[in-house]
């Protein structure tokens, strides 16, 4: 194991610090450590191995202290920047137009760190057709815009999208530098408080009728890559199916960064799977009201995690002694997602919707990724990964757009009603002598909707959230139809697989924060920042600054009272030589009440049958 080693940082404004790091920890983690201890915020700020701001320390999760060949006792400097990145993104420079917000919108912080990236593809000196200097370039050496369609076509595979911040730079790198550019978000309503006629459907005229919608296949994706840390992730999700023979959704929690293979490319990287309320059976899945919902991003957001997408199943064993599934998306006799998947992950992507500095509503599309879980070509399960154009959002948010009721590849448009009015959509499509015609989208094939999005898990796994083999992991949230419950009963199980010294890994599991964050058995509320942070920052200090606070020390009480006692029988007890008086009739049999949730018990029970809580 890496030995602990002490790093100091020294700032202008903040002074110098200390911070207790490891070779093996990664730079992500020591940053977040740095952020904690300057209080740095959201202002910008670089790590440097140099005074001179030379051997610059980038943010990564695959690099580590090692990597950067720091050892014990090296300073290291910290320089912040008065402005964020979002006042530097070239896409910004000279725009001055009034449909533009300037200032307001709160990016992502991977559009941030792209925003000030060059984009440009360098390429090396050709010895055969560069005829200048070494310090010279040629058109067969000058470095390639982000969107340069011959660049894209020649990689291994080709890449079939632009990346959103290429269509970005492609939009801003004429002469006027973007300064008239603005990205219009599709609307198929009726604009409202159009005084020259009666309301719909007493009338409507150009002014306020939506124009008329022709689909085109989406140029750009918003997200390039989808990353499973680790196949455990997965794995701890496609459990249920395994037991019950039911599909299952979860949401997707991770983050978005930066794609190195994919010119200003995004990736989003998924940590844990959370699973909502839900209905399952072999055919359908009803998703229910999730109360906790807002809990459950509030803690998430202290994890340094977000909601970055939806996974479902869509599983048929095929043979149970080979582990195989059986293929019947993506072949010539089905689809590769029913119109009903697009609806809801038009949905999702509404819900999630993609803050840009370019479109005068201050957003544009989406990040939410959509995962179906099937069987692929050889049998074996397989992660397809999808997003829905931003059209399709729009004619989900509108409600213009149904599923068809025996065709699931096909979805429809409505028809216009006294209720709603819904404007003319076609798509492009060949006919049998090659030539291009318009359609009413009545039907509509859902391939028009869809970009598609490669998943994928890493050669060498990531954990943001620490998972020992050896140990049965916590229960997962809402799994009661599998007897999986999560309450005192299963804390008091999982804590006693761990030693006192690994606390900090015995804490290190999403679904157990999210059981001690939403419970209202325990007194835990208060202090569950500290905890929070701790499993952010992997400090042990934090995390034993938690250990040591009253209120948990009240649960390890309370662990320690549940812990089974010996139980004497009543022949042992009051029969024989030496035997003790029997006890006053009705004594022994008597109902007692919790302390703790005042449930009546059985007098044969030592938990509370409601909160399982100790007698």
């Amino acid at each position: 194991m890496s030995k602990v080693i002490t790093v100091r940082v020294q700032s202008a404004e903040h002074g110098t610090k200390r911070i207790e790091t490891k070779g093996s920890e990664s730079i992500a983690n020591f940053f977040n450590k740095i952020q904690s201890e300057f209080g740095l915020g959201d202002i910008g700020w670089d790590v440097y191995q140099k005074r001179d701001k030379t051997g610059h320390i980038r943010t990564s999760r695959a690099k580590n202290i090692d990597s950067y060949k720091i050892k014990h006792g090296d300073m290291l400097y910290l320089v912040c920047s008065a402005k964020t990145g979002g006042n530097e993104e070239p896409m910004e420079t000279g725009s001055t137009s009034s449909n533009m917000p300037s200032s307001g919108i709160q990016q992502d912080e991977v559009d941030l760190i792209l925003g000030k990236e060059d984009g440009r593809i360098h390429r090396n000196r050709n010895d055969q057709l560069c005829h200048h200097g070494p310090n010279g370039k040629c058109l067969h050496c000058v470095p390639l815009e982000p969107y340069d369609e011959d660049f894209l076509k020649s990689c291994e595979p080709p890449i079939k999208f632009l990346s959103f911040h290429s269509y970005l730079r492609k939009l801003t790198g004429g002469v006027d530098r973007g300064k008239f550019v603005n990205l219009e978000n599709l609307s198929c309503r009726i604009k409202t408080g159009c005084k020259e006629h009666p309301p719909w459907p007493g009338g409507i005229c150009t002014k306020c009728q939506p124009n008329a919608v022709t689909l085109n296949r989406q140029k750009y994706r918003h997200i390039d890559n989808i990353m499973f840390e680790n196949p455990q992730v997965a794995d701890r999700f496609l459990d249920f199916w395994r037991k019950t023979g039911s599909q299952r959704i979860g949401i997707l929690y991770g983050r978005y960064e930066p794609h190195k293979d994919v010119p200003l490319g995004i990736k989003a990287t998924v940590a844990a799977i959370y699973e909502p309320p839900q209905v399952c059976t072999k055919n359908r899945i009803e998703l229910l009201e999730d109360e906790k919902e807002n809990v459950v991003n509030q803690v998430a957001e202290k994890l340094g995690v977000r909601p970055v997408g939806w996974i479902f199943t869509d599983l048929v064993a095929d043979d149970l002694t080979k582990g195989t599934v059986k293929n019947f998306r993506g072949n010539m006799d089905a689809h590769f997602i029913s119109s009903e998947e697009c609806i809801m992950a038009g949905h999702f992507q509404n819900k999630y919707k993609n803050p840009c500095k370019l479109s005068r509503e201050g957003y544009f599309g989406s990040k939410f990724v959509t995962i179906v879980v099937t069987g692929d070509n050889s049998n074996q399960i397989h992660f397809e990964g999808y997003q829905v154009t931003n059209q399709c959002m729009a004619l989900v948010n509108d409600e213009c757009l149904i599923p068809t009721k025996d065709v699931p590849e096909l979805g429809y448009i409505k028809e216009s009603s006294n209720e709603q009015y819904v404007p003319d959509v076609f798509y492009k499509n060949k006919d049998n002598y090659g030539n291009e015609v318009t359609q009413l989208a009545r039907p509509l094939p859902v391939e028009y909707l869809l970009v598609d999005i490669p998943a994928a898990f890493p050669v060498e796994p990531q954990y943001t959230f620490q998972t020992n083999p050896d140990v049965k992991p916590f229960p997962t949230e809402n799994r009661s139809d599998l007897g999986e419950i999560q309450d005192f009963n299963s804390l008091v199980q999982y804590m006693g697989s761990f030693q006192p010294s690994q606390f900090l890994e015995c804490m290190s599991d999403f679904h157990l924060l999210l059981f001690l964050a939403t419970s209202e058995m325990l007194p835990l509320k208060t202090k569950m920042n500290i905890l929070l942070e701790a499993v952010k920052t992997k400090s042990e200090s934090k995390a034993m600054e938690f250990k040591k606070s009253e209120e948990f020390a009240t649960v390890e009480e309370m662990i320690a009272a549940h812990a089974p006692s010996p139980t004497i029988s009543r022949q042992a007890s009051y029969v024989g030589p030496g035997a003790a008086p029997l006890p006053p009739i009705g004594q022994s049999g008597s109902l007692w009440t919790c302390a703790h949730c005042t449930f009546l018990n059985q007098p044969g029970h030592n938990t509370c049958d409601i909160c399982s809580l100790p007698r």
